[in-house]
């Protein structure tokens, strides 16, 4: 009983040092769940507490019972503020729109924006310039170019770049010429590079082309010199990329990632903690997941079978979801398959209760058009699933985001290495394919470097495609082989087509932040 009061001492001179003033009844009650804490446990709790009250701006300084009771409930979920989600999904139709302040030298948040997927024609090179300004401030303040270069290494170190107005408005030849800019071909055959202020012609007979895949509408720093109205280029390379902890500084505490809180969960030290403590939570991913096919259904029985007792966070299923083409039926075949994988689901209770499946269409999938983002499959496919499972299953968009705790994670499916390697403008001679694409999706700072020709973009909607700043994971589902690649500590991977690898996939584990190969294995002896 003496122990009680002390406390409730403790508790009213905490409120009123803080400007509140505690009900004897919310006191009691207080203590009465404190009491069993240790000294330091007590304090913590206390300064949690008033800081959660704080923060709920209540209008008068006493506090009653019910105040304390919800507070405390609130505090005690997890140890997570409102704004913390441990496992968020964001399709791309909600990814917030950035622009950069040059006044305050970083990037804010585009409220004006708006969800029409058609708007007004000026969208149409305002992303392509929005993607320029990021790749220019990004390539400016790199050690290369930026200004701060020490003055003993200028002349060795430090190179200048140059709008290609500078270059049209000099009549005479100027030497060592660095040019960011947007490759496109104007005319048939011939190459041009363009920038906000301008075009110029360019001569690739001589170039010496670094690492990377060099694509119709990238962004790339040409080196060389200009004479006669035409740059002749000595060497192409992509702009550099950027870490993401290089890039936090001119983000502040902006969620550029999505979902619903208001500041980056990337600082969060209790998301942090849960995601350290969970050592054997994964995430898996599977590719060309045929719902139709008896023996991927087959197979991924067996999956669930290994999984029921120890679920993952999450199973992420990338389309196609069907082995057929696209046809007049597709839509019914599909929710037949939907309906059959949800009663193969079903008996997997913990599974079901403590796993979510995500599912990401692929091109082949209804109901839309080939043009990214691509919305979620319709709700009149997978009403059935969705009532039989319900908020364990979740019908995403192409792409979309996963915020696993401090974690961000970009998905999406699409053939990528064949359309950029189809459209390059030169191969690598030497090298990995899985190198240079992972080299070359985040120096463009995009899923998809690709003219709107090769693949069309929902213009108001490119910021759902970004790579900047720099996420912890890239899955780029493909049919070429799968790879798992580490750049400026991002893992850009591919799980594979599922039943072309003999039922292979990948598995992320975020405690250790690695990527496992895995593979169910063939039942046949």
């Amino acid at each position: 009983m003496a122990e009680l009061q002390q406390l409730r001492l403790e508790i009213n001179n905490a409120f009123k040092l803080s400007g509140f003033t505690i009900r004897r009844e919310a006191s009691i009650y207080l203590a009465e769940q404190l009491v069993s804490l240790s000294q330091q446990e007590r304090k913590k709790k206390i300064d949690k507490l008033l800081a959660h009250i704080l923060h709920q701006c209540l209008s008068q300084p006493v506090l009653e019972k019910q105040h304390i009771e919800v507070a405390y409930k609130e505090c005690s979920s997890s140890g997570l503020e409102e704004s913390e989600t441990v496992l968020n999904i964001i399709d791309a139709f909600s990814v917030p729109k950035l622009n950069y302040d040059n006044e305050r030298n970083k990037f804010v948040k585009d409220i004006s924006a708006s969800n029409n997927l058609y708007p007004e024609p000026k969208w149409k090179a305002q992303f392509l310039i929005d993607r320029y300004t990021m790749i220019w401030h990004r390539t400016a303040r790199n050690k290369l170019f930026a200004k701060e270069t020490l003055p003993s290494m200028e002349s060795e170190n430090r190179f200048q770049l140059r709008k290609i107005e500078v270059l049209q408005s000099s009549s005479s030849r100027v030497d060592d010429v660095i040019v960011l800019g947007f490759l496109a071909q104007l005319t048939e055959g011939k190459y041009y590079l363009e920038d906000p202020t301008g075009s110029v012609l360019l001569d690739l007979t001589e170039t010496r082309y670094h690492s990377g895949l060099f694509t119709e509408s990238s962004f790339v720093l040409a080196e060389g010199y200009y004479d006669d109205k035409v740059l002749h280029v000595m060497g192409l390379v992509l702009p550099p990329a950027e870490s993401r902890s290089a890039s936090l500084p001119f983000f502040g505490s902006l969620n550029t990632f999505g979902g619903k809180s208001k500041t980056l969960l990337k600082n969060s030290q209790n998301l942090l903690k849960i995601e350290q403590e969970n050592e054997d939570g994964v995430i898996v991913f599977i590719s060309d997941v045929w719902f139709d096919n008896l023996k991927v259904i087959s197979k991924l029985k067996t999956l669930f079978a290994g999984y029921n007792d120890f679920p993952p966070i999450a199973i992420v299923f990338m389309g196609e979801f069907l082995s057929c083409p696209y046809g007049y039926e597709h839509s019914t075949q599909l929710r037949a398959a939907l309906i059959n994988l949800s009663d193969v689901i079903f008996p997997f209770t913990k599974l079901r209760q403590s796993c979510k499946f995500i599912f990401v269409p692929g091109r082949g999938d209804p109901v839309a058009p080939n043009i990214l983002p691509r919305p979620a499959i319709p709700n009149s496919i997978t009403k059935e699933i969705r009532e039989k499972l319900g908020d364990s299953v979740i019908f995403t968009t192409n792409p979309c985001r996963i915020q696993y705790c401090t974690q961000e994670f970009v998905i999406m499916r699409q053939d990528l290495v064949t359309k950029m390697c189809r459209n390059s403008i030169h191969f690598p001679e030497t090298g990995d394919i899985p190198d240079h694409l992972t080299k070359t999706l985040l120096s463009q700072c995009t899923l998809s470097p690709l003219s709107l020709g090769v693949q069309p973009i929902y213009w108001k909607h490119a910021d759902a495609l970004n790579l900047y700043p720099m996420p912890d994971l890239v899955v780029v589902a493909d049919h070429f082989q799968p790879y798992t690649r580490m750049y400026q500590n991002c893992h850009v991977m591919n799980p594979g087509s599922f039943p072309r690898t003999e039922f292979s996939f990948k598995v992320y584990v975020p405690a250790s932040r690695t990527v496992e190969d895995s593979q169910i294995p063939n039942d046949e002896t």
